[in-house]
């Protein structure tokens, strides 16, 4: 049981102290950096959103990719599919992602991309890659839902 420190028999109780990234004051930069690091979907997932939504120029994920997903991402950058539809509109996050690992070296990721009342399922696959990074090596978009 925790006390309050204050007159003796006030018989108040603290709260007992919070250790997760929800507490006031926690740095959420910090928390989305562990998880990425964690998770490479979640690392895959930003920077596709920040290339489909026209933030970021599609040779920003060159490095990153294999041949056919960058040739897919070429394709599909230059409509900014994920960009918002009104400059008004909340600008697009990752709301969600899990992926699926059909053998090891191998991740199979959604992510579910919010834009306002808008949602949109991206769709990729990562491989772990003889020089130990992960790659892009395929993606796909699926249409807006309203």
């Amino acid at each position: 049981m925790y006390r309050t420190k204050g007159p003796a028999g006030t018989g108040r109780q603290a709260p007992p102290h919070r250790t997760d990234s929800r507490r006031p004051g926690a740095d959420p930069a910090a928390g989305r950096r562990e998880r990425e690091r964690r998770h490479p979907r979640y690392w895959f997932a930003e920077r596709l959103l920040l290339t489909l939504s026209g933030q970021r120029p599609v040779h920003w994920m060159l490095g990153h990719t294999l041949p056919p997903a960058y040739d897919q991402l070429a394709e599909l950058a230059p409509g900014a599919p994920l960009r918002p539809a009104a400059p008004q509109r909340a600008a697009p996050f990752v709301r969600h992602c899990d992926e699926f690992q059909p053998r090891p070296g191998v991740i199979e990721a959604f992510a579910r991309i919010a834009s306002g009342d808008r949602l949109q399922a991206l769709a990729f696959r990562l491989e772990h890659c003889p020089d130990l990074r992960w790659r892009c090596s395929a993606v796909e978009l699926g249409g807006a839902r309203t």
